[in-house]
């Protein structure tokens, strides 16, 4: 797929959104190209502990290529230390979900904050993406439900203005695939996938072999086996859990830094987030064939569409 033209990058952080009953309000960072109008919005949601300052590879490049990209800092960042025994901690999950609902809500606040983005945002082209924690934010969004104690679906918090996803390192199913200090920390992970009608890309790296559950890389493509509808599945060759680097260039908690698996990663997600926001957009067809085309890849692409079984298109 030929490398489509960039513009220059401007951004500003924190714009503040009022938050009531959350504690304090929320901090956003808001990235866009300088140029360029009926912008597509992607929400980007941190995984654990990040804040609006993280996902650089990710945000910029989105930002240079045509996206506006809204980033808050959810009451989890490092960045705010909340502590462990704050009666908001066992909330957290579904405060970050309102997080990203907030950010929509406030695009008018949002858009008036960095100079010369008022009146640029398409408000009809909205999408959602996250990383780990993040994508299980994000997902909620798409339409998954929490599953209680007995199995039945919590509520639903979908948003009707979010038409896709992209969700990187997206949790799996929760009962018995996952460890005990997952089931123990973090209850709320046991995701209905059932429910995740939008379309969606889902990335998994084959080497992510994560502590929480008690199964391996697999774990993270139960959002894409297991939701309905029109869902794309990346699975990166070699990658952990970070894809090769996706909260920033030397982050010490990156253990697979890859720049080519990264560049990859931009690369396909720019593609499928034009072409899910503007479907007439030849983007996503062209990257996925020069995917299966490449010599040596880093990575395979499946698909599914509604109606239809899951396999390789």
């Amino acid at each position: 797929m030929p490398a489509s033209p960039t513009a220059p990058v401007v951004s500003v952080r924190p714009v503040v959104l009022d938050a009531p009953g959350r504690g304090q309000d929320l901090q956003v960072r808001v990235s866009a190209p300088a140029t360029g109008d009926r912008l597509p919005v992607v929400v980007l949601s941190h995984g654990h502990g990040w804040s609006m300052d993280g996902y650089a590879p990710l945000a910029d490049h989105w930002a240079a290529h045509g996206f506006a990209v809204l980033q808050p800092t959810h009451l989890d960042s490092r960045t705010l230390a909340l502590p462990a025994d704050d009666p908001r901690t066992p909330h957290v999950w579904r405060i970050r979900v309102e997080d990203l609902r907030r950010v929509i809500d406030g695009l008018d606040v949002l858009e008036k904050a960095l100079p010369g983005l008022a009146g640029r945002l398409d408000r009809g082209r909205v999408a959602v993406a996250g990383h780990s924690w993040g994508a299980h934010s994000a997902s909620m969004l798409l339409g998954a439900r929490i599953l209680d104690a007995d199995g039945r679906p919590g509520q639903d918090l979908s948003d009707p203005r979010v038409t896709a996803g992209v969700l990187l390192a997206l949790p799996g199913t929760g009962g018995q695939d996952l460890s005990p200090f997952a089931a123990e920390h973090f209850p709320f992970m046991n995701p209905a996938f059932a429910f995740m009608k939008a379309p969606a890309l889902l990335v998994a790296g084959d080497k992510d072999d994560s502590p929480l559950s008690t199964r391996g890389p697999d774990w993270f493509t139960d959002g894409y086996h297991h939701s309905p509808g029109d869902k794309s599945l990346l699975t990166l060759f070699g990658a952990e859990h970070t894809l090769g680097g996706v909260a920033g260039h030397h982050v010490a908690e990156t253990t697979d830094e890859s720049p080519e698996r990264l560049a990859l990663l931009q690369r396909l997600t720019t593609a499928y987030l034009r072409t899910a926001l503007n479907p007439g957009d030849p983007a996503w067809p062209a990257a996925r064939a020069a995917l299966e085309a490449a010599p040596h890849p880093l990575g395979r692409i499946d698909g599914k569409q509604a109606g239809q079984p899951a396999g390789r298109r």
